[in-house]
């Protein structure tokens, strides 16, 4: 079993930054893929961006391109997710997720963490 845990979320202003952290536990983390998936009120939950075991290879959803960075520390168990130049469509509780192996980077995932709110204000 692997315990996703999310922090970082918050209000920031429109243009700004925040950076997203995932501690992991329960399995080597480093063998794990991770990924990064948010939801706004009243919209399904939705891709944002993904990393491989190594974190060589990574991808983004079209709106974040550009935009956001996702990265990982094996030595820390940790992922992060670089948000800069926020609007407020980025608004929604962002989740991490993982996974043994996926075929897809946008899943299916098989841990999921609780969610951290960012709010970005016009």
């Amino acid at each position: 079993q692997v315990q996703l845990v999310e922090s970082g979320g918050g209000l920031v202003q429109a243009g700004g930054s925040l950076r997203l952290s995932c501690a992991a536990s329960g399995r080597t983390f480093s063998k794990l893929a991770m990924a990064w998936f948010r939801q706004a009120p009243g919209k399904d939950r939705e891709f944002v961006a993904a990393i491989s075991w190594s974190g060589g290879t990574t991808y983004y959803a079209d709106s974040v391109k550009g935009r956001f960075t996702i990265s990982r520390n094996n030595a820390k168990n940790t992922m992060y997710l670089q948000m800069d130049n926020l609007k407020p469509e980025d608004t929604a509780v962002y989740y991490c997720a993982a996974a043994d192996r996926v075929a897809d980077p946008e899943g299916p995932y098989d841990y999921w963490g609780q969610g951290t709110q960012v709010t970005v204000s016009s």
